[in-house]
């Protein structure tokens, strides 16, 4: 970073520790003790969509690199989903094949494409609860929506588990970018 950009109040971006993925099991047990919450064995990576004969070649390089034990979906806002699945007590499991997708897809040339991961929790109340990666920020942030309420956000749980996993897990400070993921696979 250069003088100009300092005075200027630039920045640069942080550069994505896909490492930091492998924190989640440990969070995954800070969270379940804490809160009750427990892994739903679903977890997914959401990229902006890419055409044709790269997209094809993305999902045959991932269901061959996950044993043919994933799923692709588009959402309403046009961008790819790719959802993993694995027993619910295997959260390292689904955190090395996340992160197998996600490096994947960013030694392909697709780094740019790639906007976050999620692994999916639900409580004894059948609470939905996911844990948020964003890859351009290489932060964390916890998204709960409210069940029965339509778009609506559990605001005061997600705080709540952000006090609960700050020592586990690289959390998002600025609030603005908790940025909802309404209907995301592995939610």
């Amino acid at each position: 970073m250069g003088f100009l950009d300092a005075l200027l109040g630039r920045s640069k971006p942080v550069r994505p520790d896909l490492d930091q993925l492998f924190a989640l099991p440990s969070a995954a047990v800070t969270l379940q003790a804490a809160a009750g919450f427990e892994p739903t064995g679903l977890g997914s990576v959401c990229f902006a969509s890419v055409e044709g004969g790269a997209f094809s070649r993305i999902q045959e390089d991932a269901w061959a690199l996950l044993d043919g034990s994933v799923e692709f979906s588009q959402d309403a806002y046009g961008y790819s989903w790719l959802l993993a699945r694995h027993p619910a007590e295997d959260v390292a499991g689904l955190v090395n094949d996340l992160h197998a997708v996600n490096t994947s897809l960013e030694e392909s040339g697709f780094g740019p494409q790639l906007l976050c991961s999620l692994v999916g929790f639900r409580d004894e109340r059948q609470r939905p609860l996911a844990l948020v990666y964003l890859y351009k920020r290489g932060t964390f942030y916890p998204f709960a929506p409210k069940t029965d309420a339509g778009e609506k956000r559990d605001n005061p749980l997600e705080l709540q588990v952000r006090a609960m996993l700050g020592d586990d897990l690289t959390i998002e400070q600025d609030l603005s970018r908790w940025f909802p993921v309404w209907g995301a696979p592995g939610l």
